[in-house]
């Protein structure tokens, strides 16, 4: 997603393991062998040897990822293979320590190696291979669909037909491209099922209910306590998304009619800016604004009149981190990034950080162009990567965010500081000019991506994990997830969808098995650690005003937390940057408290609900 790309999740690519000791291959010892290692002594063979398989693994997935072939597939699933061969073996053995002594890391280590994979496989050798068959085969899938209406010479690909969505008002247009891109997922579906009992026997031979349960198994309380979680999380910031879907389904009827969009019913999900209506920042300008004309100001025009290209973007963001106390990324990542889509050979467009698993080789993968979105998502992404860089002295098995929303939110956090005044002082927008009308309109652009989110943050997982547990039945994939987005989001699909489709398929996320929740978490905790950096930083305004930008002392604080990666449980590592144990979203509340009371009076007399 934009602004939330994720990174690198550690459980594909290639890997040359003739010459790898497989701690946890089931061979009998010979004669003479030495004793059974302690756990201690096992989590360390462990954790030794997954750096250079991971290394290759990442090395491999980068090449599929840039390079998209029928070569580079089959390497990917060979790679998946070897590295879950590897993972099931060393986790079946993991099994013979669960009692013996060892120190509180070692035991954590243990927990954390049964989440190394989001996908874990069955120990039957065919069954594995067809899983990591299935996995490259629908990321090509995704990566390679077109909507071609007459023929090869009027396909348009999912960049294409997103900024159709972006930039169209013609009501037919919006829905000939909803459709287009979303009947590409069809052929998924039969996959996408075996991929669910597939994955699922290798959860429960992990020793998981099935697969959601293991996914939510990563968070430091037992599944269900997580799910409440997500659930209470979700309570705290509903009544201020009601009210934004009233505000917009009004402001969409006066544009293309209430018989389009009538009062009290769902909102048309073509029309709001987003392939996904996961975000309506598209249709702000034209549609949503405020107050038209209040000072509010793009960073488009700046950035294309002044000819920034994908590393000055890059470079902007750099020196964002460097002025809080970060060091400068390495020579590498300037070498082998991807910052830009190649013209010769298809490639993953979706932004993403990759840690391949070297502290000089970290690297983003992105389809850069010269606006003010992906100069944001540059931003976002340099957060995965400096966390990779803060907690690369740590063993391996905690090299990773405390949870995943953490990974999420670090960029997420900068980018609240990316204010208009910090885009003034680099050059990108005209000087601020303070009023009751620009906050509104500033708030109003803000909570069409960080608010319209929410709601589908917490859909794509809690259709999988109904999917994965069996409540969500294989003849009602498309019927359930239109049930649940329309609960959540309040949005319906502009044409009647059947069973004969698979729309979760056209989100990259589904095909691409990446959890979903991380970024529903992050978009609530990066206002908590917002609101703790501010307060490091001495800051006393009203926290949508805050940038850390050049605060040495705040940029202190948020490293200290990411040098601890996920060495410690999330709550304890969030104790440290916010003094609290518990997530929570006061914080947002407090952020969009002037938009919320201004939207509560707009909307007095208005059929809000749906």
């Amino acid at each position: 997603m934009t602004r939330a790309a994720g990174h690198l999740f550690r459980a594909v690519g290639v890997i040359a393991l003739a010459s790898l000791s497989f701690a946890g291959c089931s061979q009998a010892p010979p004669t003479g062998a030495a004793a059974k290692p302690t756990a201690d002594e096992f989590i360390a063979q462990v954790n030794a040897e997954l750096k250079p398989i991971l290394r290759e693994v990442a090395a491999a997935d980068w090449t599929q990822a840039t390079d998209i072939t029928l070569d580079t597939q089959i390497l990917s699933a060979r790679a998946n293979d070897r590295y879950l061969e590897y993972l099931g073996a060393t986790t079946e053995k993991a099994k013979g320590y669960v009692d013996a002594p060892g120190t509180p890391a070692t035991k954590r280590s243990l927990m954390l190696l049964k989440l190394q994979t989001s996908a874990p496989a069955p120990a039957d050798p065919a069954k594995r291979a067809e899983l990591t068959e299935i996995l490259a085969s629908l990321g090509a899938m995704y990566g390679e669909g077109k909507y071609c209406p007459s023929g090869p010479e009027s396909c348009r690909n999912i960049d294409q037909l997103s900024e159709t969505l972006a930039t169209s008002r013609d009501y037919q247009a919006l829905t000939d491209a909803w459709v287009g891109w979303h009947d590409t997922a069809r052929p998924m579906r039969p996959k996408y099922q075996r991929f669910v009992e597939l994955a699922n026997e290798g959860a429960r031979e992990f020793g998981f209910a099935d697969l959601g349960a293991m996914w939510r198994s990563g968070y430091d309380m037992p599944p269900d306590e997580f799910a409440a979680e997500a659930t209470r999380l979700w309570g705290q910031v509903k009544p201020l998304y009601n009210e934004m879907q009233c505000y917009a389904r009004g402001r969409l009827a006066k544009r293309y009619g209430e018989d389009k969009v009538p009062a009290g019913k769902p909102i048309p999900a073509q029309l709001l800016g987003n392939m996904w209506a996961q975000t309506w920042n598209k249709v702000y300008d034209d549609i949503l604004k405020p107050y038209p004309k209040a000072s509010i100001e793009s960073a488009d025009r700046e950035l294309k009149q002044q000819k920034w290209d994908a590393v000055r973007m890059t470079k902007s963001a750099e020196t964002f981190y460097t002025s809080i106390g970060f060091p400068a990324l390495p020579q590498t990542f300037w070498e082998r990034s991807m910052l830009v889509r190649p013209r010769d050979r298809e490639v993953v467009c979706h932004a993403s950080a990759w840690d391949m698993d070297d502290a000089n080789d970290v690297r983003i993968k992105m389809c850069m162009q010269p606006n003010e979105e992906d100069l944001f998502t540059i931003y976002h992404e340099l957060g995965h990567v400096y966390y990779y860089l803060w907690y690369n002295d740590l063993p391996l098995l905690f090299q990773n965010g405390a949870h995943d929303g953490f990974h999420e939110a670090i960029g997420d956090t900068v980018n609240l500081s990316v204010t208009p005044e910090y885009l003034h002082r680099i050059g990108l927008v005209s000087a601020v000019r303070p009023s009751r009308e620009a906050v509104i309109n500033q708030q109003m652009k803000m909570a069409s991506e960080k608010i319209a989110f929410l709601p589908f943050g917490k859909v794509i997982d809690e259709w999988r994990w109904k999917v994965f547990s069996g409540e969500i039945r294989p003849e009602h994939y498309n019927e359930a997830w239109w049930k649940l987005r329309t609960q959540y989001q309040g949005v319906a699909p502009p044409v009647t969808r059947s069973e004969a489709d698979f729309d979760p398929g056209a989100k990259y996320h589904v095909p691409g098995n990446t959890p979903y929740t991380r970024y529903f978490l992050s978009f609530i905790i990066q206002f908590q650690f917002q609101k703790a950096l501010c307060d490091a930083a001495g800051f006393k305004g009203p926290l949508h005003e805050c940038s850390i930008f050049g605060n040495k002392a705040a940029g202190e604080k948020f490293a200290a937390m990411l040098k601890l990666g996920q060495s410690e449980p999330w709550q304890d590592t969030m104790e440290k940057l916010t003094g609290t144990r518990q997530m929570d979203a006061s914080a947002i509340l407090e952020y969009f408290a002037p938009l919320q009371a201004w939207l509560a009076e707009q909307n007095k007399g208005q059929a809000c609900g749906w």
